[in-house]
């Protein structure tokens, strides 16, 4: 099999898009390349050839949960009774995500540095002077406390359980994305034995959860722009395929004797979308695509959807209700 993945490499030299790398957790080979046709063509078939068995599987959308409204306060109760913690949490206001969208705020600047950005580009002097944390898949944590004891030595235990709700989200499992979570008040232990890590930040997320599904959760999907040059007496054959697909047409226009079809399309829709044009239009047309943004997922397929993806993950069909993570003092 090495001597194998080894002349697949050399073909990834004549090949630019074919992409052979190994996944250092669980040892398996990774093949990728530019969709269904690409990968059947240049690695199924070389492969099938040589006598290996290979094990395909339909592709997996990564999906982001998020929110669509307000909620809080919420308690969240450390599992020996002694710590109680309250968040409320909102939706992340756009000038924040463009400007993580951007790249102008990164993880790698310091906390200041991130501030000082917010504050320069409008954001709320308040929020940005009293910004904890800013989450990889872009949400923030603010500390709205006053006048809390041993605040301060609990900070970083706070901010890990507050990564740690964001990572992976109580309806799917998936990341949480461009939430904007508050941290208001607190009651803590005076013995620092009773407030380490196995008591804060379960609290920190069963408060976070109670928030986020009461907050209208929903989830986000990936959509790319996309690019079709065709000739102008085909143009209504790729405007049905982008409609049949849940896309939408934003701009056509002409150059020369073809036509520049620009519009985006769902990332779930566009696997068999190499079959699906090449019939549409005999194979005259060609296009590109880049990842443009996330967006909400219609609501009439929200709910199949996440039951589909738990069930993906192992996880109960139904997702939990906000009454499982909501406790009273």
């Amino acid at each position: 099999l090495q001597k194998l993945i080894n002349q697949m490499k050399i073909m990834e030299i004549e090949d630019p898009n074919l992409k052979v790398t190994i996944n250092t957790e669980t040892g398996e080979y990774l093949l990728s390349g530019m969709g269904v046709l690409h990968l059947e063509i240049a690695i199924l078939e070389y492969l099938t050839k040589k006598g290996i068995e290979v094990v395909t599987s339909p592709p997996q959308v990564i999906y982001r949960e998020t929110i669509t409204g307000k909620a809080g306060p919420f308690m969240g109760k450390s599992p020996n009774k002694h710590n109680k913690l309250w968040f409320t949490i909102e939706p992340l206001e756009e000038t924040a995500l463009a400007l993580l969208e951007q790249g102008k705020i990164s993880m790698l600047q310091t906390l200041k540095h991130q501030q000082q950005i917010l504050i320069d580009a409008g954001y709320p002097r308040d929020d940005a002077k009293r910004l904890w944390e800013i989450n990889e898949h872009f949400n923030f944590l603010i500390n709205n406390t006053h006048g809390v004891q041993y605040i301060q030595e609990v900070k970083e235990l706070v901010k890990a359980g507050f990564n740690w709700a964001m990572k992976e989200g109580p309806l799917t499992g998936n990341p949480i994305r461009g939430v904007k979570v508050r941290f208001v008040d607190a009651k803590l232990h005076e013995d620092p034995i009773h407030r380490g890590p196995a008591q804060i930040m379960p609290a920190v997320k069963q408060a976070v959860f109670a928030c986020f599904l009461s907050a209208k959760p929903t989830l986000l999907e990936p959509i790319l722009r996309i690019s079709v040059q065709v000739p102008a007496e085909l143009v209504g054959a790729v405007t049905s395929v982008l409609t049949r697909k849940r896309g939408r047409v934003l701009e056509m226009k002409s150059r020369g004797n073809l036509m520049i079809v620009e519009g985006e399309l769902p990332v779930a829709e566009s696997f068999d979308l190499s079959q699906v044009m090449r019939a549409a239009t005999g194979g005259r047309a060609f296009w590109a695509t880049e990842f443009k943004c996330w967006r909400p997922v219609p609501q009439s397929m929200l709910p199949e959807l996440i039951r589909k993806l738990r069930e993906q993950k192992g996880l109960k069909p139904e997702p939990p209700k906000a009454e499982d993570f909501i406790v009273e003092e």
